[in-house]
């Protein structure tokens, strides 16, 4: 094992032990979470969900990771089948990609009319805004790559047969509409980040380091008062992890 590696491993299992410690508090409190994760096709959702989960209580804990919506779910109103998915009291739900789709992947592909997205961007301040006042946490990360580090993931994943599962007809599109996905990623940012449902971007394209940071932010926000000192050496590199601001595009913050 690389002296990299040993270090990797030796931070996550210390920010894994203090993620469980903070998980009986929301436990023991009755809190409601929702973690939100999102990011381009290979931008190490499915990775960073399985190192934040891999040793939390798995009956108070639950990834949720919604298909192509049937034609029921069209006809309902856009939320709905999120909502049946909410945390209860003492529960941590992670979301693997959410209804954010609507502003990212139906928007660029044309999987929406330009009426739903018009609705969906005016109203998901409003239905987030309901939760939190409701009780529920919300915390939304962004993993953000760079198009090189896409194109050489979405390569991996096709040759890697134990990745086939990811593959679909979209990832090949992923490349080509990269600056599709940027406009979109920028809209998406700008008019649903708020004081009560932030935005936490995350550049992803060191897997590890984009691993460590959220783990280590997620604990931040959800760790007791009086816990914050004893976490202290175990907080997130803003050069990672950091709260979104309008001005993240234009400061090269986030991928072009």
């Amino acid at each position: 094992m690389s002296e990299h590696h040993h270090a990797y491993a030796h931070k996550l299992e210390k920010l894994q032990i203090a993620l469980s410690r903070v998980q009986r508090h929301v436990l023991a409190e009755g809190r409601k979470v929702l973690i939100i994760v999102e990011g381009r096709d290979a931008a190490g959702k499915d990775g960073t969900i399985k190192r934040i989960t891999e040793h939390m209580s798995p009956r108070d804990t639950r990834v949720v990771a919604l298909g192509v919506p049937n034609e029921h779910d069209r006809k309902a109103w856009y939320f709905q089948r999120w909502v049946a998915q909410l945390p209860v009291s003492g529960e941590i739900a992670l979301f693997n990609r959410s209804w954010y789709n609507r502003a990212g992947v139906e928007r660029v592909m044309g999987f929406c009319t330009e009426a739903e997205y018009v609705e969906f961007m005016a109203t998901v301040p409003l239905f987030e805004q309901l939760l939190v006042h409701s009780g529920i946490t919300v915390l939304k990360y962004y993993l953000d790559i760079s198009k090189r580090e896409q194109k050489k993931r979405l390569a991996s994943r096709a040759e890697d047969p134990l990745k086939q599962w990811k593959s679909s007809p979209v990832d090949s599109r992923a490349l080509k509409k990269w600056s599709a996905y940027s406009h979109a990623r920028d809209a998406m940012l700008a008019r649903s980040h708020s004081v009560f449902a932030p935005w936490i971007v995350v550049r992803a394209d060191d897997k590890r380091a984009a691993r460590l940071g959220i783990i280590a932010d997620i604990i931040a926000r959800l760790a007791e008062p009086d816990a914050e000192e004893a976490l202290s050496d175990l907080a997130s590199d803003p050069a990672v992890v950091f709260l979104y601001d309008p001005i993240a595009r234009a400061s090269g913050w986030l991928a072009k």
